[in-house]
């Protein structure tokens, strides 16, 4: 069984689609077993206490030191033997120390096709605002694993989705969110799950399974 912690900051709308994914069967042989967020209020959070999921509230501001942050999610997740840590919407930049203690166990989900829109602070709606500046034609969604770098991590899985004439930047990220986002990241917990996926020099590979 795979034990996920996830990294949460705000609504949560990627944390529900996982959890509905779970619990409707599609993503098999896994399970939350932490929810963590950096924001005491973080709607998120109600999220998951609304399934029954344990959560914690571990923010960098009440240490002094980044180092002693890092250090303190990482005793968090290994007291709960996590497996897979996923960020689904978090906002806070991970350090170098809890990056080696998960090596290519963490994934994120960034709502642009990589590496387009990416970086520092490209973040929430200005991400979309960016592409709709840009005037690309597609845009939607990617999940990576997680380096020491903004958003450059292997590339697991891209979907994409139409630019609409009309859209604002509102608009195309909902659009994103529920044709692409809600989509790929249950969908690469499960390939996860299933022991489908790894790393190999910087790439992601797909087993094939016997």
């Amino acid at each position: 069984m795979l034990k996920v912690g996830i990294l949460v900051s705000g609504g949560g709308t990627n944390l529900q689609a996982i959890i509905d994914r779970i619990e409707n069967q599609e993503i098999k042989n896994a399970k939350i077993v932490t929810v963590v967020s950096n924001r005491k209020k973080a709607y998120a959070l109600e999220r998951a206490k609304k399934h029954g999921l344990s959560t914690s509230w571990i923010s960098p501001i009440t240490y002094e030191t980044r180092e002693a942050f890092d250090q303190a999610l990482i005793d968090h997740f290994q007291a709960l033997e996590v497996d897979l840590v996923v960020l689904a919407g978090y906002l806070v930049v991970l350090g170098s120390r809890f990056i080696n203690a998960y090596r290519n166990r963490i994934i994120n989900v960034h709502p642009s096709l990589l590496p387009a829109f990416s970086g520092d602070g490209f973040y929430g709606l200005r991400v979309h605002e960016a592409a709709l500046e840009r005037g690309v034609k597609v845009s939607g969604a990617t999940i990576h694993f997680v380096d020491e770098g903004t958003d450059t991590g292997p590339i697991v899985a891209q979907k994409t989705v139409e630019v609409l004439e009309t859209d604002t930047a509102e608009t195309l990220q909902k659009r994103i969110m529920e044709e692409a986002e809600w989509q790929l990241l249950p969908e690469v917990i499960n390939q996860i799950a299933k022991g489908q996926l790894e790393v190999r020099d910087g790439r992601v590979y797909k087993k094939k399974l016997i």
